[in-house]
């Protein structure tokens, strides 16, 4: 009787709430530091095979905006005010498309550390998280690259501000700069539904909390869509309208996510 005892006491499943080792400061501290090192190697390799397609990438980045141009009737060009300015913006060019090719890698290292600090049923969403955020930010950067940037390019440089004597003279800084930093923008913007669904998993917020805010998110996504993109109607209503299709996604994410919870139980 205690032999069968001791094996049915061998079956049973080991308490799912803690983790098996626990994590000191030091641990913690050591984990950052391996977790930095490898997304930053993924990020100078991502660079360095950027390095050898910088011409290819400088001109699908001019494209819109010789399109832009042509569409409002003046000749495509781009002026440079310094000697080096062209081959700074090269290497600038291969460091940020550095960054988007390996951002899978990146994301896959800081979700891994993330999760350090969580249980061991809440490990498994990482695997899930890392492609999906991996997407998100890849998306983000080429939505703006392929629809939002011709877009607000035509609308800029066709803007007519009534002066007859006015002349566009763009720089090649000044378009990439734009071009790049909208990219980012865009691409880090597009992790909402990320945060959100962690933060509906974590207990921060529910699916009735996050309707009943719909009006507050819409006038709080305007805000940081103003303070994050150029001081124009057009770029924050481009940044913040995919935001909330995105938000209204989200919530429709964590209702299925409740769902399928319910049915496990």
């Amino acid at each position: 009787m205690a032999k069968k005892n001791k094996k049915n006491q061998k079956k049973l499943p080991v308490p799912d709430e803690k983790d098996l080792i626990s994590m000191s400061l030091g641990d913690h501290l050591e984990e950052l530091r391996y977790r930095l090192v490898m997304a930053f190697m993924g990020i100078f390799l991502g660079m360095v095979i950027c390095l050898f397609m910088g011409k290819f990438l400088l001109d699908v980045i001019a494209e819109p905006f010789r399109i832009a141009m042509q569409q409002v009737g003046m000749e495509p060009e781009l002026q440079i005010l310094e000697p080096a300015e062209k081959f700074l913006i090269y290497l600038k060019t291969s460091l940020i498309f550095g960054i988007i090719l390996s951002s899978p890698w990146a994301i896959y290292h800081v979700w891994r550390f993330v999760s350090a600090g969580l249980y061991r049923h809440e490990r498994k969403y990482v695997y899930y998280v890392t492609p999906i955020s991996a997407f998100l930010f890849i998306t983000g950067c080429f939505f703006f690259l392929l629809v939002i940037g011709p877009i607000s390019l035509k609308f800029f440089l066709g803007f007519d501000t009534g002066i007859e004597f006015v002349k566009v003279g763009v720089t090649l800084t000044s378009y990439i700069n734009f071009i790049l930093r909208l990219t980012l923008i865009f691409g880090i913007a597009f992790q909402l539904p990320i945060a959100i669904v962690f933060a509906e998993k974590m207990g921060l917020v529910d699916v009735e909390m996050l309707t009943s805010i719909r009006k507050f998110v819409l006038i709080g996504l305007l805000i940081v869509s103003a303070m994050a993109t150029p001081p124009d109607v057009v770029s924050q209503i481009a940044l913040a309208t995919p935001l909330y299709i995105l938000y209204e996604g989200s919530i429709i994410a964590c209702r299925l996510s409740r769902r399928r919870k319910n049915k496990e139980l």
